[in-house]
């Protein structure tokens, strides 16, 4: 099992749901058809940067996790119970979120009860590592992920290795 950029919560919906409608907030994952526990988005936070270019939308989720403190125990993933070894692979300079501390805290609670992971991470790459013999995306025009093209290559090229050895058991 593998996740990139990752997180240990559940989190609302980021756009228009099923119904097009973008509030109020919802869960963004279900189970047996059931929403699951998360955690929304405090709409007070504006971003730094000018309206008329691309936004890091990080200190949104870290507001988020602030104002909503409460709603994070019913919201964590439970990665303890997974069965499979865990590959998390994250950047310490994504733009998005804080994927680097997220991705400490699943380790530490696979760690904790006993299970297998493995924790990839590169302090310069952004929220989209990528593989060697993909392209880098274009730049987005609304987010800024952070990283570079060449800091991103280097964290999928290390993680490349470990995700194969996963999918060959």
């Amino acid at each position: 099992m593998a996740a990139l950029s990752p997180s240990p919560l559940v989190w609302c919906n980021v756009g228009p749901g099923r119904d097009g409608a973008e509030r109020p907030y919802r869960s963004c994952w279900t189970w047996r058809g059931r929403p699951l526990p998360f955690v929304p988005m405090d709409d007070s936070w504006t971003p730094a940067e000018p309206e008329d270019g691309p936004v890091a939308i990080r200190g949104w989720y870290e507001r988020s996790e602030r104002t909503f403190a409460e709603l994070l125990p019913a919201a964590e993933i439970p990665v303890e119970a997974a069965r499979a070894e865990l590959i998390l692979v994250a950047g310490g300079d994504d733009a998005m979120w804080p994927s680097v501390p997220y991705a400490e805290r699943l380790a530490e609670r696979r760690r904790s009860a006993g299970a297998g992971v493995r924790l990839i991470t590169r302090a310069d790459a952004g929220h989209r590592p990528f593989f060697p013999s993909e392209l880098a995306p274009p730049p987005s025009p609304v987010f800024r992920y952070g990283g570079t093209p060449e800091a991103d290559a280097l964290l999928g090229a290390a993680a490349w290795p470990h995700l194969l050895d996963a999918l060959r058991g």
